[in-house]
């Protein structure tokens, strides 16, 4: 998300921080490169001009050149007027579901991701608030859509209406209505028809279905890929249907992502969730304080912890904290770190959310690191027995050329991984002498800017406030961070890994 405006801004703002003095004209120099980067973002002209401008008047005077950090000031100001720009009102990814059964409707155009977004926030609403959901297809003109959305239940658990061929949308909406009231349903979700594009038929269509509906949510869908387009269409629907806020999907794929620093400014409606993948559970809330971070490479702690939270287990957690504690950490651990990083999103996921890796991300993918890495590495664990999985050190000669056999690598493969096991088997050591709040410090330094940061990390944008709301929400728990902790540690071990010779 964001990745070209990301890399532009920090260019510009590595060569402000660089300078011990900032005159008025060194500013305004970068902040013309800033409007520039802002464009080719994709963010509409007048927004570009406005943002520019704010930083500006609070940029040039007294308060920035006299500063001791005169750099660091104006990516503070920057960086306030990015969160001033995304805020909509109302708290971020809060849903108005009062007296049940609550209707939300889903518009938009077709193509933009409507019907996955549906099924997206329907697992949301069911794992996170307890909520019983009931999702209805009102797309009568597309073909297999009614299907589509009853296989999406299936696999999130969730129930759809049944279909009944030959009702019209209005007919439909009517009887999920019903249903959902019967039922004992706290939320019912319509998803209705798109259009290529924009037209009378689609709108009366939904108008009558928000009619009979009175939801109290209208969200709209757009594709953060069309860029100054999706703002159009939030225009387009707010004044014809009236929306309460959007939904950008594809976010993942963005390299500019315009669309969301414009659609707040231009449409006046709240972001409310990023798709970020095809994943059901591919969907954030849009907190524009963490999102104005991620923009400039101060990452993102605070989701890197939910992600932390939400894909390991809590008793899974407690035996590896006692693990750890005792400074134990053999090749079962290593795995299941291994696989806690694919589960987070991988190498490239993780580092987006992380201070100053920004760059770090851009030299793993030039040299050749991915995640196959990773499935390479539990597949040479896989190989092992169950008891050299336990005591590593019982690999010699002979047992490593069959482990490395077995999963198609070479000897050399299975060193890189045995040295990377060690290493971090004397980090847990060091950790775990430490008790759990310096456990949590530790870890969380090593991933930051401590001993051994990673190259191209800049430990001045480490924001301290972030760390003490990460540690918080953890509670202590090391566990909940240590299926992350211990994979920050892999990208100095995963250079030319499995390459062919």
């Amino acid at each position: 998300m964001f990745e070209n405006l990301s890399e532009r801004l920090s260019g510009v703002f590595d060569r402000l921080t660089k300078q011990g003095a900032l005159s008025d004209e060194d500013v305004k120099t970068a902040l013309r490169e800033v409007r520039v980067a802002l464009l080719e973002a994709d963010v509409s002209l007048p927004v570009a001009r406005d943002f520019v401008k704010a930083v500006q008047d609070k940029a040039t005077g007294q308060a920035v050149t006299k500063s001791v950090t005169p750099g660091q000031q104006v990516v503070k100001i920057v960086h306030d007027a990015l969160i001033d720009t995304l805020k909509g009102e109302g708290e971020p990814g809060h849903l108005k579901i009062d007296t049940p059964p609550a209707p939300i409707l889903m518009v938009g155009l077709q193509g933009s991701g409507k019907t996955t977004t549906t099924a997206k926030l329907a697992k949301r609403l069911k794992e996170r608030e307890g909520k019983k959901v009931l999702m209805a297809s009102l797309d009568v003109n597309r073909p297999a859509a009614m299907e589509q959305l009853q296989i999406l239940g299936v696999q999130i658990g969730v129930d759809t209406l049944p279909i009944v061929k030959g009702e019209d949308p209005v007919s439909i909406a009517k009887r999920a209505k019903t249903q959902a009231a019967m039922g004992g349903y706290d939320v019912y979700i319509l998803d209705t028809a798109g259009r290529l594009s924009i037209d009378e038929e689609l709108m009366v269509q939904v108008a009558a279905v928000r009619d009979v509906a009175t939801p109290r949510e209208t969200l709209l869908v757009v594709d953060g890929l069309t860029g100054q387009d999706a703002v159009h269409t939030a225009e387009n629907f707010d004044e014809r249907i009236g929306i309460t806020g959007v939904v950008l999907t594809r976010m993942d794929g963005d390299g500019r992502g315009g669309a969301a620093l414009s659609m707040r400014a231009v449409t006046g409606k709240p972001i409310k969730f990023v798709g970020l993948g095809e994943k059901m559970d591919a969907l954030e809330t849009f907190e524009p304080e963490r999102v104005a971070g991620r923009i400039l490479g101060m990452g993102d702690i605070v989701a890197l912890v939910e992600k932390a939270q939400d894909t390991i287990e809590a008793e899974q957690a407690e035996r590896m904290m006692k693990r750890m504690a005792k400074g134990q950490f053999n090749m079962n651990d290593l795995k299941m770190q291994l696989e806690q990083m694919m589960k987070m999103g991988g190498m490239q996921g993780m580092m987006g959310m992380m201070p100053g890796m920004g760059k770090m991300a851009k030299q793993v993918e030039a040299a050749g690191i991915d995640d196959k890495v990773l499935n390479r590495q539990i597949a040479l664990i896989q190989s092992m027995t169950k008891k050299e999985r336990a005591n590593p050190a019982l690999l010699q000669a002979s047992r490593k050329k069959r482990i490395a056999k077995g999963a198609g690598m070479e000897v050399s493969d299975l060193n890189k991984l045995l040295k990377m096991q060690r290493q971090m088997s004397d980090m847990m050591k060091k950790m775990g002498r430490m008790g759990k709040g310096g456990m949590l410090k530790q870890a969380m330094k090593g991933m930051m800017g401590g001993k051994g940061a990673a190259a191209g990390m800049d430990p001045s944008q480490i924001d301290p406030a972030a760390l003490d709301a990460a540690a918080k929400q953890l509670g202590g728990k090391m566990p909940r961070l240590g299926g992350m902790g211990g994979g920050m540690g892999l990208p100095s071990g995963l250079s030319g890994f499995g390459k062919k010779k």
